[in-house]
């Protein structure tokens, strides 16, 4: 998180692309959500709520498409 803007070329090239490497960033980052929102001493409806609204957003993006087909459609 403490990339400049200058070295962004090079961080990129540093990453691992392959599927290991993939799935492995994949499941650090869940756990660092897991360790920030989840699994503290006192916590409250912040990290539930996000994986709620993010289940609403990703279902709305992907039945946007006949959403709007229905929408633009006549009824007469």
């Amino acid at each position: 998180m403490e990339v400049k803007l200058g070295e962004i070329g090079t961080w990129v090239g540093g990453r691992d692309f392959t599927p290991n490497g993939m799935i492995s960033s994949v499941r650090k980052g869940y756990e660092r959500y897991l360790n920030k929102y989840i699994h503290v001493k006192k916590g409250g409806i912040g990290g539930l709520s996000m994986v709620l609204a993010s289940y609403v957003v990703l279902s709305y993006v992907w039945s946007f498409d006949h959403i709007k087909h229905d929408r633009m459609r006549k009824y007469h």
